[in-house]
């Protein structure tokens, strides 16, 4: 999962060095006739439009009612997506996958399972952060995001306190910002950025609270494999709060 491609900044004005940036492949396996169906005919239903202006309300962009509205980032091969859709119909689902693959791996179960509550964008994070209204997400979801290790990249890290402050923005106060990772370097880069943002707060009391996942976490393959392994997986989930000025 390459969550760590995309890139935000803090206003709707973007710095142009970020803006449209990606690092990675897009490309994967050559799709099945199916998978090429599926990206013909039910991708342009479920895609954001970005070229309209955001609904005040993000509920609108779903066809049934719904309470809230969630994102995934990098949702990889959609296992976790697809598990979150399924177990809370009465919440609206945004998933971001810039692969071609992982989209057409999402594209296939919500056909399946017939899932109406979620809407995808097949891009870059930094187009459909920076199109969200502000304090319009309840939870978004960063998994297993590819975690750059050499120094010299690090500044492609997903997490960095530009991105922080754009999560701040579209999430509401009370809000919660989720993150999984079995590479400790990462964690610690994460958590680093995370404590020291004022809108935020870590959610733990005690070392089972980022050594178990959240109770309605969904494993995903990645977190399979990184078992496997021997990496151990961490998870963080940070707290949206209410600022005095706001």
């Amino acid at each position: 999962m390459d969550a760590a491609v995309m890139h935000s900044d803090t206003s709707k004005t973007h710095d142009r060095a970020y803006q449209g940036a990606f690092f990675g492949r897009r490309k994967g396996k050559a799709l099945r006739a199916g998978q090429a169906r599926l990206f013909e005919t039910l991708l342009p239903r479920l895609s954001i439009d970005l070229q309209s202006n955001a609904p005040a309300d993000l509920a609108t962009l779903f066809p049934g009612p719904v309470r809230e509205v969630r994102l995934e980032s990098g949702f990889g091969g959609a296992e976790h997506l697809i598990a979150q859709a399924a177990a809370n119909p009465d919440c609206g689902f945004i998933g971001i996958e810039p692969f071609i693959n992982g989209m057409a791996k999402a594209l296939a179960s919500i056909d399946a399972k017939g899932i109406t509550n979620i809407r995808l964008h097949h891009g870059d994070a930094i187009d459909l952060l920076a199109w969200l209204p502000d304090a319009s997400l309840a939870t978004m979801y960063l998994l297993y995001p590819d975690p750059w290790p050499k120094r010299r990249h690090w500044k492609r890290r997903f997490v960095q306190d530009r991105t922080v402050a754009e999560i701040a923005r579209v999430l509401r106060p009370g809000g919660e910002f989720r993150f999984a990772s079995d590479i400790d370097t990462y964690t610690a880069w994460t958590l680093t950025r995370l404590l020291r943002a004022p809108a935020f707060a870590w959610t733990a009391e005690r070392a089972d609270d980022w050594r178990k996942p959240w109770p309605d976490f969904h494993g995903t393959r990645y977190e399979a494999k990184a078992k496997r392994e021997g990496r151990t997986p961490c998870y963080l989930t940070f707290r949206r709060q209410e600022l005095p000025s706001q």
